[in-house]
């Protein structure tokens, strides 16, 4: 039976298949801009700003695959991923640093700001989730790292590893780049009677970065308003689950699990 990089026992099934993942794309596409380098090649070789609702759905697109997609579906989007990476490469215009997207170093920083932004995101918004199945969930998401040309021997394989290396990381500062970026994600194009629903997914992103980040992007918090935050995140992830809606990834992988059972 072909499960996939994963499968239906593992951590990474059970925490990108909850709601509670939007805010932890936020938190983490925010947390990553900081590197200017991995900001630049954003920049200079994405049109995020000219269509980050699609954009946005690439990336959900491909954690899907990655996740629930078998063996052949998750390798295939891994695959593309690389190809794009083969052509991302240039020079930041604010530190004069040279960057590539295959470099292990912004791989790594990448994947560790999306790992532990998703366990902290499933544990403020979502529900418990054990030391024990946090680092199992560290240890499983090495697998997608690893086929997109990241260096399995540099990868943290558990949280006391990924919080260790988070602590490590300097020169982080705010580009413009960045800054846009930031700008996109709080208040994306949408038609004006939707925005008020992105008030609260955008609150709660804003409270789950790290205290450095927010001061870093200038963004004012109110600390007393972050348990009410959490429980309407919480109430609105619970309220998601149980309507029955569901990714066709999700429910494909489920179909081909059961068929081949």
């Amino acid at each position: 039976m072909d499960v996939g990089l994963f499968g239906p026992d593992s951590v990474t099934w059970r925490l990108h298949a909850d709601p509670s993942m939007l805010v932890g794309a936020m938190r983490a596409l925010l947390i990553q801009a900081l590197e200017p380098r991995a900001m630049a090649g954003v920049v200079q070789h994405s049109d995020y700003k000219a269509d980050p609702w699609g954009r946005l759905n690439r990336t959900i697109r491909f954690v899907l695959d990655t996740t629930y997609g078998d063996t052949a579906r998750a390798e295939a989007a891994c695959e593309a991923v690389r190809r794009i990476h083969d052509h991302v490469h240039g020079v930041d215009p604010v530190t004069g640093r040279a960057y590539s997207a295959q470099d292990p170093d912004l791989l790594l920083w990448i994947h560790a700001v999306e790992v532990h932004s998703s366990v902290y995101a499933y544990r403020n918004y979502a529900g418990r989730l054990s030391d024990e199945d946090a680092d199992r969930y560290v240890d499983e998401m090495v697998r997608v790292a690893e086929r997109l040309g990241m260096p399995g021997d540099i990868a943290p394989r558990t949280l006391a590893e990924l919080r260790e290396y988070l602590r490590g990381v300097g020169g982080l500062r705010v580009t413009p780049g960045a800054r846009e970026s930031m700008r996109l994600i709080l208040g994306p194009p949408m038609p004006l009677p939707l925005r008020p629903l992105w008030v609260l997914p955008a609150s709660a992103a804003i409270a789950s970065l790290p205290r450095f980040a927010r001061r870093m992007y200038g963004l004012p918090w109110f600390e007393p308003a972050t348990p009410s935050v959490r429980a309407a995140i919480f109430g609105l992830t619970r309220f998601l689950n149980v309507l029955p809606i569901e990714a066709p990834e999700i429910r494909d992988a489920k179909q081909r699990l059961a068929q081949a059972a």
